[in-house]
């Protein structure tokens, strides 16, 4: 039990919703709470099917199917975190231009890489390795959707007060991009080193 609980705070941390909504502003503005939902449903659900993946068949994806080692990817997914903080810095929280357009569509642009990062993928796997498959799972699930759920609620919140307290919201908004910018782009640092330590101890 005390694994199960361990692991789903782990997935849960690095999921950080309230990072996360920052990441979603623009689509957070643009969207009403139905169909925001029903976006993020859909991210969780691709969000789900990713870490299953991982957690099931841990670093052997990358061993059999990529032909590359999990290093490539902790590099990979540092220099895309990177690039987004630097975004958030010279541009606030329309950094995410991608999330940008048609609803249809940003369901896959807020599974990856908002929700699937290596920080998410790592944990998926460590939790496979931790727990049984199913109850790691089901982990999984828990985390993923009440996360999930949490931004759903945000949202709710933000569509709340934002007509009352239109400049509260705003210069909150604005400082929490700022301080994100400098979270996102020290995580990602991080993953860059620690996969070219990786890397270079497998030469």
């Amino acid at each position: 039990m005390y694994e199960f609980i361990n692991s789903a705070a782990l997935l849960m941390v690095l999921l950080n919703p309230f990072l996360v909504i920052v990441y979603l502003t623009d689509v957070v503005e643009k969207l009403d709470l139905k169909m925001f939902g029903r976006v993020m449903f859909r991210a969780g659900l691709i969000s789900l099917a990713v870490f299953a993946a991982f957690s099931l068949l841990g670093e052997a994806i990358f061993s059999y199917l990529v032909h590359a080692d999990f290093a490539s990817f902790q590099i990979f997914g540092g220099v895309i975190f990177l690039l987004i903080g630097l975004q958030f810095v010279f541009k606030g929280c329309t950094a995410i231009e991608i999330l940008r357009g048609e609803s249809e569509h940003l369901a896959g642009a807020i599974a990856m890489p908002v929700i699937i990062g290596p920080g998410t993928i790592s944990a998926s796997i460590i939790i496979g390795r931790k727990l049984p498959p199913l109850i790691a799972l089901l982990a999984i699930f828990l985390a993923l959707f009440f996360s999930i759920g949490l931004m759903v609620g945000l949202k709710a919140l933000h569509d709340y007060v934002r007509p009352r307290r239109e400049n509260l919201v705003q210069r909150y908004i604005e400082i929490a991009g700022r301080i994100t910018a400098l979270v996102v782009g020290t995580i990602s640092v991080e993953m860059i080193m620690r996969g070219l330590s990786s890397w270079i101890k497998n030469l």
